[in-house]
C-alpha cells in the first residue's frame, strides 16, 4: 500500500493506493476540510489506505509511505507528544491490529508518484457539497489516436497505390489538392519500385543501401534477389 498526504495553496488532499500482487491497483482520494497540519495528512493517508485494505480481507500488507516521521512513530522508534498526532497514532495502531502481518517502509517522495498524483488532484480541485465525482479510469494508449479509425477505400486499391502511381508515372490522384500533393511527395521519399514491387527504405537497405549492394553482386543476390538483375 502507498500513502500520502500534502498542502498546497487549494487545500489539503490525501491518497491511498492498494497494489495487488498481480499489480492490480486500488486507488483512493480524499479532500480534507478541516483545520490540518502537515503530519496530520500523512496520518489521514495512512489511515484511509489502513481501512480500504482492511474492507477488502487483506491479512497481510506492506505500507510504503515518504513520512520517515510517521514510519518511525508507528514503528516505535520514534515518541510523540503532539497532542494534534497522538490520536491519530494511537489509531493507526490499532488498526494494525486487524491485520496478521503488516510491516512499513520508507520511500523518497519520487518513488511515490501514483499516490502523488492523486492527491494533487484531489487537492486541486474545488468540489461542491453536492457534487458526485465518479471514479477517473486511467488507461494506456500504445497508438496515437486516430489509429483504429481507417475510412473506408472507395475505389477498391490499397492504401500505398498513389505512392506507386507518382512513382512510375509522376501523377497525382484526380481532384487531389496542393496539401494532398504535398503530402504524397513527401510520404513517396520513403520508398522505392522495381518490377512493380513498392519497397520502404530503410536506413540498411535504403537509397544507399542500394547503391553500395550494386557493388557486392554476392551480397545483392542474398539479401534482395528480386534486385540483382535490374540493378
Amino acid at each position: 500500500m502507498f500513502f500520502v498526504g500534502a498542502v498546497n495553496f487549494k487545500g489539503v488532499g490525501i491518497g491511498a493506493v492498494l497494489v495487488s500482487e498481480i499489480g492490480q491497483h486500488y486507488p483512493v482520494s480524499i479532500k480534507l476540510r478541516f483545520p490540518y497540519i502537515n503530519n496530520m495528512a500523512e496520518y489521514e493517508a495512512c489511515i484511509l489506505g489502513l481501512k480500504l485494505a482492511i474492507d477488502m480481507n487483506i491479512q497481510e500488507l506492506l505500507v510504503i509511505g515518504d513520512s520517515n516521521l510517521l514510519v518511525h512513530q508507528v514503528l516505535g522508534e520514534w515518541a510523540t507528544k503532539n497532542t494534534k498526532i497522538l490520536p491519530y497514532l494511537y489509531y493507526v495502531q490499532e488498526l494494525m491490529k486487524r491485520f496478521t502481518k503488516i510491516e512499513f517502509k520508507h520511500v523518497p517522495r519520487i518513488q511515490n508518484e501514483f499516490a502523488d498524483a492523486l492527491i494533487t488532484l484531489s487537492s486541486m480541485i474545488q468540489h461542491l457539497d453536492k457534487n458526485f465525482i465518479d471514479p477517473i479510469p486511467i488507461g494506456i494508449h500504445n497508438q496515437p489516436a486516430y489509429y483504429a479509425h481507417v475510412e473506408e477505400e472507395v475505389d477498391g486499391n490499397p492504401w500505398f497505390h498513389d505512392i506507386k502511381e507518382y512513382l512510375a508515372k509522376g501523377e497525382y490522384p484526380e481532384h487531389a489538392n496542393h496539401t494532398q500533393k504535398r503530402t504524397l511527395r513527401r510520404l513517396s521519399n520513403h520508398f522505392f519500385q522495381s518490377r512493380g514491387i513498392l519497397y520502404r527504405r530503410t536506413l540498411d537497405l535504403g537509397y544507399y543501401g542500394v547503391s553500395t549492394l550494386r557493388n557486392h553482386p554476392n551480397c545483392l543476390k542474398r539479401y534482395m534477389p528480386e534486385l540483382a538483375d535490374h540493378i
